[in-house]
């Protein structure tokens, strides 16, 4: 089928690459020159595993295009995207003149045969019918004859790091529309992926298709993301529970995570969510609550514990620390998860922030800001290139970004070049019993220390011992 994908961040790349990728003939418009260039040479201009090598073969192919031109794009397209950012607005508010913006364009470059508009981009609920008047303005102002047109909510479900795996394996596809034509033209589009035919595991049932209207469709990406939202800033307030009663956190998700109602998915707890999904969407689905009248409290509390989560490592470095006030701290870590170079919102910013304000040195050692060179844009911390010059002369370190790298680390090594060995695990994603042989005071997010739970005898330890 045509594609034609408008915006070129996470999702409309990865969404791009991929659907060329299982044959699609698409073209991807950026209304940024430089960036467009870039990706015509066959680099991505984000870092996702995977992505620069699924747009190499897809180019080769001749199936995969860049442009600035939408009007190309339109015309060569039976399947029109919007994929552009719609960020959080003070307000809380989604941000959506990019899509106004791509939705007139659209209409103003509108003709040929019957077309669908896919809202990629995660868009305040009821945005479907207000996309479709404003294609409709553009096209009245030309005073064109179309031959019609249907607007479907599609809503993405990826995650970053793993984008393009998701694409492939997705838990479900959900197409939001009052049209029967729009969605068997997706049905035939998302063919391949539905058979999983580009699936890691190819024997598995097809990939569920939840058919509904519009606004259904895009509530259910916010409530998906609400929902994940409230799980992880549930376990950590269980996890600050078990640090004042001396249980284990890793242990409780494990014991509820077994549990089928629940699942073990988004039980770690740590230093809090981040990134560009999360915050915005939880508070556009907050602030969609009160434009109807009515008060999400459940979420706003979930957004409240996450707050003070992002501070629980500032807590734990004053309670082993005492004063921070002339200290070193090294943070293992800047980007709000691994395998992406994402730094929208990251709890590393907060405590980047609230150290500065207590008087400490801040350092920073992240495998992908090192290696893409963005450390210049952020203030108050000094980046390292390398985790053995982020130790010297630190008085902690603190583990921000479970990067798979960070667990083969020679510990050892780093303790040598600190004034203290002292690391704060924010992820719990540390084995506590390498830090300890290697001489360090390991301290987690709800757990014991390593000596209180080496050094107290289970039940059937004591009677062993007894009879």
């Amino acid at each position: 089928m045509r594609v034609c994908v408008i915006g070129t961040g996470y999702v409309g790349l990865v969404t791009g690459a991929c659907l060329a990728h299982i044959g699609h003939h698409v073209i991807c418009i950026d209304n940024n020159a430089d960036k467009v260039a870039l990706m015509q040479s066959g680099q991505s201009p984000i870092f996702e595993p995977g992505l620069a090598e699924i747009m190499q073969a897809a180019m080769q192919a001749g199936n995969l295009e860049f442009t600035t031109d939408l009007g190309a794009g339109v015309a060569h397209g039976e399947i029109l995207f919007i994929a552009v950012g719609t960020p959080a607005l003070p307000t809380g508010e989604s941000d959506t003149r990019y899509v106004e913006a791509v939705a007139r364009g659209i209409g103003s470059h509108l003709n040929g045969g019957y077309k669908v508009i896919v809202n990629k981009s995660t868009v305040p609920i009821g945005s479907g019918d207000w996309v479709k008047r404003i294609v409709l303005d553009g096209v009245a102002e030309r005073q064109q004859t179309i031959a019609g047109f249907d607007v479907v909510s599609n809503p993405e479900f990826l995650r970053e790091g793993s984008a393009v795996f998701d694409t492939f394996n997705p838990d479900r596809i959900v197409l939001g529309s009052n049209s029967t034509k729009a969605i068997a033209m997706m049905r035939k589009l998302y063919a391949p992926i539905i058979a999983r035919r580009f699936a890691e595991d190819p024997f598995l049932l097809p990939v569920p298709v939840v058919e509904t209207d519009i606004s259904s469709a895009e509530m259910i990406k916010y409530a998906a993301n609400a929902f994940l939202a409230t799980k992880i800033s549930f376990i950590n307030e269980v996890a600050n529970i078990c640090d004042r009663v001396g249980a284990d956190v890793t242990q409780v998700a494990q014991g509820i995570g077994l549990d089928s109602r629940i699942g073990k998915k988004f039980l770690q707890a740590g230093i809090g969510w981040g990134g560009s999904c999360f915050p915005k969407d939880v508070s556009a689905l907050i602030h969609t609550a009160v434009d109807y009248g009515y008060d999400a409290q459940l979420l706003r509390k979930a957004v409240a514990v996450n707050e003070r989560q992002k501070l629980i490592a500032l807590e734990k470095l004053q309670q082993v620390l005492k004063i921070l006030k002339g200290k070193t701290i090294g943070l293992l870590g800047l980007t709000f998860k691994p395998d992406t170079d994402d730094m929208r919102d990251a709890p590393a910013l907060i405590l980047i922030e609230q150290l500065n304000r207590l008087g400490a040195k801040v350092k920073a050692y992240d495998p992908i800001i090192a290696q893409t060179g963005m450390a210049h844009g952020l203030s108050d911390v000094k980046v390292e290139s390398d985790a053995v010059q982020l130790a010297d002369g630190c008085d902690a370190l603190v583990l921000i970004t479970e990067w798979q790298s960070f667990r083969k680390l020679d510990y050892a090594k780093l303790g040598e070049k600190m004034i203290s060995k002292i690391i704060i695990d924010g992820r719990n994603f540390l084995d506590p019993e390498v830090l300890t042989a290697s001489g360090f005071q390991y301290i987690g997010i709800g757990r014991p220390t390593h000596k209180d739970i080496t050094s107290t005898p289970s039940v059937g330890a004591e009677l062993v011992a007894t009879y």
